[in-house]
């Protein structure tokens, strides 16, 4: 006898007092699946029930479930590129982006020597092209002897837009205990393997490159009281009863919360701060990586030096939306602070991470955003 059949309560009377949507039943989970793949108020409803059941919860748990859930997640369930999606990267406007980017780690890495064997690890590869036209660079200069290609990617559906892109065959792995979940062998003829985690990656000396990835870490807001930094959560707001009327909104925490004393700086002084764990632990990870087995990292994002605040937002159909209206159906993103990564460089006696800084553009379309050739680019590096 449970703690509700003590207190009268039936277990259905309990879940109405709840006001739970149904969600995913147990019984035929694949159809219900292909269900709520088309279903735009699935992470809304799924949202709602998570918040009811337990309370607020962080910006960090919002974003990480908006964006990774697995069923409806933003990056797990479609291509969001270019101009019939919500955001255009640099590399799908021209090759000359991935061009000179090929090149500067080509003048880097025959700066200490060309070491070979060489592995080039893209995180967050997009829809391939910029690997694609690194490789074709590398090519050109017969730069890819003994060198493989590795993939960090969470979505199913990227990936294989990936592997169109850039194999000439792939297949996912069968083998259930290996560390990546799809191989293959690229138009150049390396090979190439795609891995859910960074940390995955075998070690080796590594040509990394991060574009516009740690834009998309799940992040802990912080916000200045009277009574001291209180992290930001997200809880139900007003509604109605209807699934399409569900919303949400900000909360301040009413007491100190894990992330607020384990993350804050007793020497913080802004109004609001965003900070990522997530992405701390990958600099770690990239950074301890490049000293013990050898390494380029080039991290390119949108973001600030440590002076940037509130930058948390939504992009839906190339224009910027309020991040927590129907969750899943836009791309959410918060500024890098490039000042936590040169902090944690301070740490290593050897700093091998370089630091570009982009303008925050990354998300506006541009009036012409079809992909253009660069014609001769490669011929005049050459000359």
């Amino acid at each position: 006898m449970n703690y509700l059949s003590i207190k009268g309560i039936t277990f259905s009377k309990f879940l109405k007092t709840l006001k739970l949507f149904p969600v995913l039943p147990i019984r035929a989970y694949y159809t219900v699946k292909r269900k709520a793949e088309n279903d735009e108020y699935f992470l809304s409803k799924h949202l709602y029930n998570k918040i009811k059941a337990t309370g607020p919860i962080t910006v960090a748990d919002y974003m990480r479930d908006v964006l990774q859930n697995p069923i409806r997640g933003y990056y797990m369930s479609k291509d969001m590129f270019g101009e019939s999606g919500d955001f255009i990267t640099s590399p799908e406007i021209s090759q000359i982006f991935g061009e000179m980017i090929a090149v500067w780690f080509l003048n880097e890495w025959q700066k200490i020597g060309s070491p070979k064997p060489m592995q080039i690890v893209e995180l967050g590869p997009g829809r391939g092209t910029l690997s694609s036209d690194i490789l074709k660079v590398f090519d050109y200069f017969k730069a890819l002897h003994n060198a493989t290609l590795h993939l960090v990617e969470i979505s199913p559906v990227l990936s294989e837009v990936q592997s169109r892109t850039l194999c000439i065959q792939s297949n996912l792995t069968k083998n259930l205990k290996s560390s990546f979940y799809r191989e293959g062998i690229t138009h150049q003829g390396i090979p190439v393997f795609w891995y859910k985690q960074y940390q995955d990656v075998p070690d080796g000396f590594t040509l990394l490159l991060a574009h516009e990835f740690f834009d998309a870490m799940p992040i802990h807001k912080f916000h200045k009281t009277n009574a001291g930094y209180k992290e930001v959560l997200v809880d139900l707001g007003n509604m109605k009863s209807e699934e399409k009327d569900i919303r949400f909104r900000y909360v301040l925490a009413r007491q100190d919360t894990p992330m607020t004393k384990v993350l804050l700086k007793k020497t913080e002084t802004r109004d609001h701060i965003e900070i990522s764990p997530d992405a701390l632990l990958i600099y770690d990870q990239i950074c301890k990586r490049l000293v013990e087995n050898g390494g380029i990292s080039l991290i390119c994002d949108y973001g600030h030096n440590g002076l940037g605040s509130d930058t948390f937002r939504a992009f839906r159909k190339h224009k910027q939306m309020d991040p927590l209206v129907l969750p899943g159906t836009s791309d959410l993103t918060a500024d890098v602070d490039f000042s936590v990564i040169e902090e944690l460089l301070g740490g290593f006696k050897e700093r091998q991470c370089h630091i570009f800084r982009s303008s925050n553009t990354a998300h506006i379309s541009p009036p012409n955003w079809h992909r253009t050739s660069s014609q001769s680019f490669i011929k005049e590096l050459d000359r």
